[in-house]
């Protein structure tokens, strides 16, 4: 085969890699309704109380400042001397400590400073994009957030936070299929 059938066909190959299928209209209503699954669950306070834009988390359904002058710290683990993990556990304390007793999960922590992935109040044309944004979240695309939501135990925790804690009102199965959906249709946003 000469070279210049080569090229050709090389040059039409990135162009067509390039090419994405769009979505129909129905594919992206669905997707955006199902971004609107997505974003009650982040904006649920047992995950945003850690996605915070400054440095003190938050707690309880009220979003108050964590006591204890509990800071994010260097890593998101808490300050030196005061780690997350010297009040948090791998797992909620027995019933017996009581309603309000620290919560526990695996690696209990905030993301680091550099990465707030703070979404608090955000509208969710601002939040659909820092998902999609590998440089916010860690270097994870989305497929790596589609798994990290759907099996990190910290993420997990907040359907069964324990104590009198509301744990998210969408079941998990649902909100991971619903992130799939989203995903799996181009990842549109919202209108901003």
């Amino acid at each position: 085969m000469p070279f210049r059938h080569l090229a050709a066909i090389a040059a039409l190959a990135v162009l067509l890699a390039g090419c994405q299928q769009r979505p129909s209209p129905e594919q992206e209503a669905a997707a955006l309704d199902a971004f609107a699954v997505v974003e009650e669950v982040f904006q649920h306070p047992r995950c945003s109380n850690c996605h915070i834009p400054g440095d003190q988390p938050l707690q309880f359904d009220a979003q108050t400042p964590h006591a204890m002058h509990v800071v994010r710290g260097p890593e998101g683990k808490g300050a030196p001397g005061l780690p997350c993990s010297a009040c948090h556990g791998e797992a909620n304390s027995p019933a017996s400590y009581g309603a309000h007793a620290p919560p526990g999960a695996p690696h209990w922590q905030l993301p680091p400073p550099d990465q707030k992935m703070d979404w608090i109040g955000v509208p969710a044309s601002e939040l659909c994009a820092m998902i999609k944004d590998p440089s916010r979240t860690g270097g994870k695309d989305l497929a790596a957030m589609h798994t990290h939501v759907a099996e990190d135990a910290l993420v997990l925790w907040g359907w069964e936070p324990g104590g009198e804690r509301v744990p998210v009102p969408v079941p998990h199965d649902t909100f991971v299929a619903a992130f799939k959906t989203w995903m799996d249709a181009g990842a549109p946003c919202p209108a901003g």
